[in-house]
């Protein structure tokens, strides 16, 4: 039975120590932790350490856009298409020109009544009359322009003339588009030339 104080040998090793054979003294354990953790320590993502970043060149303020010049949009070319009427419809004809020749009838009616109105409102009528009765003398008695120009039988004379042109415009018309189409055959029809704005 051993003593505290008698010597240890050689061999033994404390009783509080690790069994391993490769433990190292505490001072090298406490080197290479401290290396580990300024070495091989996590290093957030992204980022390098001061002393090893590469020196890069620093590029300059983005300068803001200038404005060009704006160019006026280049001119578009004028097309042109030449084309040959070298056919018309007669069914077309005839009712465009029906048409027509009922707006022209409207419009000769209109225009004949107002015309008398004026006429009569302006004194017109009086003034002929008196011109009548010096002319005549006592022998033309009381004749009027009134009694043989009224205003119904204006109308009525204006509406006759109406129909007619009616009748005789649609007519002709018709006419004149089967000539047109005859000819057409023999001379190509008429040009027209046709071109963008």
């Amino acid at each position: 039975m051993s003593t505290s104080g008698t010597p240890r040998s050689g061999g033994q090793r404390p009783a509080g120590g690790s069994s391993a054979k490769g433990a190292a003294p505490r001072g090298t354990q406490q080197r290479s932790s401290g290396q580990g953790a300024r070495q091989g320590g996590p290093r957030p993502q992204g980022t390098r350490p001061a002393g090893n970043a590469p020196s890069r060149p620093q590029r300059p303020a983005q300068r803001p856009a200038q404005q060009g010049l704006v160019r006026p949009a280049p001119k578009a070319k004028v097309r042109k298409a030449r084309l040959l009427v070298s056919k018309v419809d007669p069914w077309s004809v005839l009712k465009m020109a029906f048409l027509l020749s009922v707006a022209l009838g409207i419009v000769t009616v209109v225009g004949a009544v107002v015309l008398w109105t004026v006429m009569d409102l302006t004194g017109i009528f009086d003034q002929v009359n008196d011109l009548l009765a010096q002319v005549l003398g006592s022998e033309g008695g009381s004749f009027t322009v009134q009694q043989l120009i009224s205003l119904g039988q204006v109308a009525s004379f204006a509406t006759i003339i109406a129909v007619v042109n009616v009748v005789l415009l649609t007519a002709l018309s018709m006419l004149a588009a089967v000539l047109y189409n005859i000819s057409s055959t023999l001379v190509g029809g008429i040009g027209v030339t046709l071109t963008d704005d």
